[in-house]
């Protein structure tokens, strides 16, 4: 709450009395209550809004046919996706007009456990981005895979109290929620939980309304108008994602209405380092938007207030009095590139120059891979003559799988990688020291004709998962990044040819943009040489296939899991 003093100097700047700290003069100002424009000044006073009008300052800024907006808010991503450190991230979020973002550290909490929440609470402390975090609920996600940790209940109570910490993440069990799970109602019942995100991919009719009963009030995986309906009609916040792997904005666009676009935000989940750079975070989705035809006010407001009230935060997510003063100025309804962005009251960006500076990280990451020695026994599959095996198959643009069945190719009696048709070898190692684990399975759609890819970025759980062409390539990735602390490695001909090291969690850099950036690009670079086509995002999709909450086949260091019957199955057929 304001204090006092602050809440009189505010009031004066308010009447007209008192001149204003900081006052943008004559720009085209975005009501996000009625998705008008106003043409007028926003005046501030120290971080709030005193008022919009016709105001005079100490500083007076000209933005005379420019684009007033709240600052961006995304409602729910991983920080870990995007494999810089949360300071390193804020620069590039700053420069995107994003001024709060809800995370949820399930990436590293896997890893890490509550160690790794309360190192990214620290990380974010005193940063001008706002990082709000909703408590993971599946660390691990399933009891078909080894995590690093698990969490109950019991161990995310004394988090519950930090003052940036919301609600629960993602329930990703929908299974266990719909049934009524005992561990899952214990969380759904913690003390201070009062918001609970969803994960609810396909769940309709009466298994939807089991889901949203126990008290989860959003989800962002749906993929078609038709779910997405569904979900608003029965009270969810429908938040239309836009990640690096799952592109699914403009297929959901079409069920936003004027009578419903209220209960809509905007998400990037996972959106990757490149494409953040390149590309931008919730301001291009807003621009993907606009571009296909869809009211900029409406995407406005799934970007700022629609956002604010889905987390009950009623400071922020509007341009009017009392507000935060939060703000980003575009040039156009085209391009939202901001040109000006205001934290807090204070000009954080300028020119699109960022004015604000931090090391990536504060704290220097330990090693977390406890891989045991690796061999060759660990890839072989022993072929069932006449037997078909289940395939995963990649969905491109999505993270979502099918299931085949193909007789795969053998050579003296054990299965091997075929280039020939794209069925490839994939393995997953538990890289936390729990019980050396490795499950392996056969995957279709990766295109490589030769090399090995590797990556401790496998969500949930985050083992090592490697996808290669043959056995020496695969082991000769899994070591290098064993030596390295876990990362993305791309082998060919028993030679690194690409490395990017990940030593915080083996999920983020201690790096900054540039450094990460370079080594993407080298690694796409070695993707595509090795044969991934163009339309599939590589390190992206492969992080993806050991997930298994998203349907339809995964694979685990427990095995192959088929996520319709949330069960462990058999290779062959």
């Amino acid at each position: 709450m304001m204090k006092k003093t602050d809440l009189a100097a505010v009031l004066a700047v308010a009447r007209g009395e008192a001149p204003a700290d900081i006052v943008l003069k004559g720009g085209f100002v975005f009501n996000s209550f009625t998705g008008e424009w106003e043409t007028g000044d926003v005046a501030i006073a120290g971080t709030t809004i005193a008022g919009i009008g016709i105001y005079s300052g100490q500083k007076e800024i000209n933005v005379t046919g420019k684009y007033v907006t709240p600052g961006l808010m995304d409602a729910h991503l991983h920080i870990e996706s995007t494999m810089v450190a949360p300071r390193e991230l804020a620069k590039i979020l700053l420069l995107n007009g994003v001024t709060t973002v809800f995370a949820d550290p399930h990436e590293i909490a896997n890893v890490l456990g509550c160690a790794g929440i309360e190192l990214m609470l620290a990380e974010t402390e005193d940063m001008p981005l706002d990082v709000f975090f909703m408590l993971p609920s599946c660390v691990p996600a399933t009891d078909m895979e080894t995590g690093g940790a698990v969490l109950t209940a019991a161990k995310l109570e004394p988090l519950v109290s930090h003052e940036r910490v919301l609600g629960l993440g993602e329930m990703m069990n929908y299974p266990g929620t719909i049934c009524g799970a005992d561990a899952v109602l214990d969380k759904l019942a913690l003390t201070g939980c009062a918001l609970c995100d969803g994960h609810a991919p396909g769940v309709s009719g009466k298994a939807l309304n089991a889901y949203l009963a126990a008290g989860i009030t959003s989800d962002h995986e749906a993929t078609t108008a038709d779910e997405a309906v569904e979900k608003l009609r029965r009270g969810a916040y429908l938040m239309l994602r836009e990640a690096s792997g799952a592109h699914n904005l403009l297929d959901l666009l079409p069920a936003v209405t004027p009578l419903n676009c209220r209960r809509c935000c905007l998400a990037t989940d996972d959106r990757h380092l490149d494409e953040l750079v390149s590309e931008g975070s919730i301001n291009y989705l807003i621009e993907i938007g606009a571009a296909h035809g869809y009211a900029v006010e409406q995407l406005l407001q799934m970007a700022t207030l629609n956002t604010a009230e889905r987390f009950r935060l009623y400071d922020r997510g509007a341009l009017a009095p009392g507000y935060k003063a939060d703000i980003s100025v575009f040039d156009n309804l085209v391009n939202f590139q901001p040109q000006l962005v205001i934290k807090n009251g204070a000009v954080i960006v300028n020119k699109q120059k960022l004015l604000w500076q931090s090391p990536p990280l504060l704290s220097a990451p330990a090693n977390t891979m406890r891989l045991e020695n690796v061999h060759k026994q660990q890839l072989q599959i022993p072929a069932k003559t006449g037997k078909k095996a289940r395939v995963i198959r990649i969905v491109p643009e999505q993270i979502l799988t099918e299931a085949d069945y193909m007789l795969p190719e053998v050579q003296a009696g054990f299965v091997v990688s075929d280039t020939r048709r794209d069925i490839l070898k994939l393995a997953v190692w538990e890289r936390h020291g729990g019980n050396g684990n490795t499950g392996v399975g056969l995957v279709h759609g990766f295109g490589l004709k030769r090399g090995a890819l590797a990556s401790t970025v496998a969500h949930d759980s985050h083992n090592l998962i490697v996808v290669g062409a043959d056995d020496r390539d695969m082991l000769a990735a899994a070591v290098a990044l064993q030596e390295v602390g876990g990362g993305l490695a791309v082998v060919a001909d028993g030679e690194v040819k690409a490395l990017l090291p990940l030593p915080l969690a083996g999920l983020m850099s201690d790096q900054n943009t540039e450094f990460v950036q370079h080594k993407l690009q080298q690694l796409h670079f070695w993707a595509a040489e090795l044969g991934v086509p163009e339309n599939v995002n590589a390190f992206n999709c492969l992080s993806f296939l050991a997930l298994p909450v998203i349907p339809r086949l995964r694979l685990s260091d427990k095995g192959l899991v088929d996520v319709d019957q949330f069960a462990l199955v058999d290779l062959w057929e």
